[in-house]
């Protein structure tokens, strides 16, 4: 990347000062990971100059035979590595996915059934702030209060009562694993669509430990980053019925030109994450997210739903007198980046919360198990236990520096 450093030497020092954060910190955000060299090099790639506008071999440009081939790769392998029978590799994110679903068979004004954000949903499930709860009428279901999970009867009552349009099933802070099975059940009983959101779980489920919302849901939605490891960017998994209206919706309803270097990179994770490593890099994140979560609560903290089936734990600081935002700002100071999180029914605001999310995807890229979790699980809990210690802060960031060391991801980077 010497050709940054010769033309903007500002972007180059941010550029090489966040790969030095992202080497010798733990980062430990849920939806965050490290793509592979593979997947960077095709996102910074030459196709970032091709206008596309239109689906493989249907464009309104010339000049497009090449990119047709990476956009016929890209969906064909996210077909077969999802078993699904239509794929749409052009949204750009998560949310724009979600769009280009309800766009596709509800109408605004229509009613959608979706997880409330405080107990784990997300804003694009019908939060009032979204435009899911602007269009849209929308009902939302949460979490049993004293099992802190899905309470699938209570879902199936919502349901009958509400007879919601479309059902939203899927979850950025919840960490049971989710039944898409009942789900379709629930859906089918009150007539809607099912609309799964499998952004944070997408890589579990290429990789064999979730089960998949495909054979259940007309739509599966998800980003292509996060466990799936691969660049930003989004994508709908539909039945073949679906096909033609969600793909009218993405292009040309809401999106234009689609980015065609970002989708030649969703081809490179998507053969990535066939492998027997990925399936392996995806049983170790469950493994990971398991062991912190065990050691947090022999060191007498409060975890959500009492553990993790998944990469991620929400972790209760209500009983240790802390807020979500003080644990944050003291982790990070100490070299361990996760972020501040609202628990199930929560009284502090956003900006506050009780509480922290803590996800394994980036460490276990790294090749970290289940003893370096342990030391992570050990050094969150002395900064937690003594949180305005700048001595604590000191030491664990030398830990911290020191345990990453021995786990490079981008270490010979240089801008």
């Amino acid at each position: 990347m010497s050709y940054i450093r010769k033309i903007d030497p500002e972007i180059a020092d941010a550029i090489q000062n966040d790969i030095n954060r992202q080497e010798y910190n733990l980062q430990l955000i849920a939806s965050e990971n490290y793509a592979s060299r593979a997947v960077l090099e095709a996102q910074g790639c030459v196709m970032t100059n091709k206008y596309a506008e239109g689906y493989p071999h249907k464009r309104y440009y010339g000049g497009c035979e090449f990119v047709d081939i990476a956009e016929d790769l890209a969906i064909e392998r996210a077909k077969k590595l999802f078993n699904a029978e239509h794929a749409n590799v052009q949204p750009n994110a998560g949310s724009s996915a979600n769009m280009g679903v309800y766009f596709s068979v509800i109408k605004p004004g229509d009613k959608i059934m979706g997880m409330a954000l405080d107990h784990g949903g997300h804003l694009t499930h019908g939060a009032r702030v979204s435009f899911s709860g602007k269009e849209y009428h929308s009902v939302q279901y949460g979490v049993n209060r004293e099992t802190q999970k899905m309470d699938y009867a209570e879902i199936s009552a919502i349901a009958k009562k509400e007879k919601p349009d479309m059902i939203i099933c899927g979850a950025s802070a919840y960490p049971g694993k989710i039944d898409f099975k009942i789900f379709g059940e629930i859906a089918d009983d009150c007539g809607a669509y099912l609309t799964a959101d499998v952004a944070h779980i997408a890589g579990l489920i290429a990789g064999g430990v979730h089960e998949s919302s495909v054979p259940y849901a007309d739509f599966t939605t998800t980003t292509t980053h996060k466990t799936l490891r691969g660049p930003r960017g989004g994508m709908v998994l539909c039945k073949e019925e679906h096909a033609k209206t969600v793909d009218r919706t993405i292009f040309p309803g809401i999106q234009g030109g689609p980015f065609m270097h970002v989708i030649a990179a969703k081809a490179v994770c998507f053969k990535e994450a066939m492998t027997q490593e990925f399936k392996e890099y995806a049983g170790q994140i469950v493994k990971n997210a398991k062991t912190i979560a065990s050691e947090l609560i022999n060191n007498d903290f409060n975890i959500v739903s009492g553990g993790t089936d998944n990469h991620l734990m929400l972790v209760d600081l209500r009983s240790k007198d802390i807020t979500g935002k003080e644990a944050d700002a003291a982790l990070q100071n100490s070299g361990i980046i996760l972020n501040k999180n609202t628990i199930p029914f929560e009284t502090q605001s956003p900006f506050v919360t009780s509480g922290i999310r803590i996800g394994t995807p980036s460490v276990t890229t790294r090749g970290m198990k289940e003893n370096e979790m342990k030391q992570i699980a050990d050094m969150i809990t002395r900064v937690l236990s003594d949180i305005n210690n700048e001595k604590v802060h000191e030491e664990v960031r030398k830990e911290v520096k020191e345990l990453c060391s021995g786990f490079p991801v981008y270490a010979d980077m240089e801008v």
